[in-house]
């Protein structure tokens, strides 16, 4: 295949968080990504996500919250390897970056079509972070739904985190996964 881009969407995978090192994208990678990651189907141009940039030591004060807030969302006290687990979460990958979904009531721009935006923007910021060599994965996870995580995050009432990408060297080669068959997945309407 001599189309570049094609090659990249015909083989790229998702990097498990743990498989991911440093170095993570600098400041100015990181700018050229969120870019990238806005040019996306934009009904209205209601920019329906924004962006939450997570490095250094701030993953490791989000991982405080998420430990706090898995204490809080437990019905039994969590182990402290579970504890331990969760205050280390956010520190898997050198950078994280929260997309958040923020839909607003349009006349001309479906609640539907502000999520999908938000759906395209994250899988945007995987391809320009995967083209420039990085690793990605990208994530919910029971913290993008806990009400703690979003409030430390800042989230507004019509937020919701449409995930958690996670950047940087990949240190080992994911396993290729088995891809649907084109035969089970496409029909073709003919009236």
């Amino acid at each position: 295949m001599d189309n570049p881009t094609l090659k990249l969407l015909s083989t790229r995978r998702s990097v498990k968080p743990d498989l991911l090192g440093e170095p993570g994208p600098s400041a100015d990678e990181i700018a050229t990504i969120l870019t990238i990651a806005s040019r996306v189907p934009d009904h209205k141009k209601l920019a329906p996500w924004r962006f939450i940039v997570l490095e250094g030591d701030a993953r490791e004060r989000l991982g405080e919250v998420v430990a706090q807030a898995c204490i809080a969302g437990e019905k039994e006290p969590p182990s402290d390897v579970r504890l331990s687990m969760e205050r280390k979460r956010l520190l898997r990958a050198p950078v994280v970056i929260a997309v958040v979904s923020r839909t607003r009531a349009h006349p001309g721009a479906p609640e539907w079509e502000q999520i999908l935006s938000a759906g395209a923007a994250c899988f945007n910021l995987c391809l320009a972070a995967n083209a420039m060599g990085y690793g990605t994965s990208w994530l919910t996870e029971w913290i993008a739904y806990d009400k703690h995580v979003g409030a430390a995050l800042g989230l507004a009432e019509a937020e919701r985190i449409a995930g958690f990408i996670y950047i940087g060297t990949p240190t080992g080669k994911p396993d290729e996964r088995e891809r649907p068959a084109l035969s089970d997945i496409i029909t073709r309407w003919r009236g």
